[in-house]
């Protein structure tokens, strides 16, 4: 007896995004998108403004506006250091 499948039904999204070739492009942009909003919400939790927050990174603001956009994925790891000191956290990351 031959098992009945539904042509209607899909893979998973992710399977989806991987035979398109976007999975890379897509997990990288959601992660900035998760970094750029834990920041956002420690230095609202700090009561940090933009200026302060450049200072304590020592970088720029036009540097930390770019951290902050959930849509610039071009922010190196040494960036990301020093934005997680600056709030007083740890930045983790792993392979998995």
């Amino acid at each position: 007896m031959r098992e009945r499948t539904n042509r209607h039904v899909g893979t998973r999204f992710f399977d989806f995004l991987a035979q398109q070739a976007t999975a890379a492009a897509t997990t990288a942009a959601a992660v900035k998108e998760v970094i750029a909003w834990q920041v956002a919400q420690a230095m609202e939790q700090g009561g940090l403004s933009k200026t302060a927050m450049a200072q304590r990174m020592q970088t720029s603001r036009q540097q930390l506006d770019r951290l902050l956009d959930p849509h610039n994925t071009s922010v190196t790891l040494q960036t990301l250091q020093r934005a997680a000191r600056a709030v007083g956290r740890e930045l983790k990351i792993e392979l998995a």
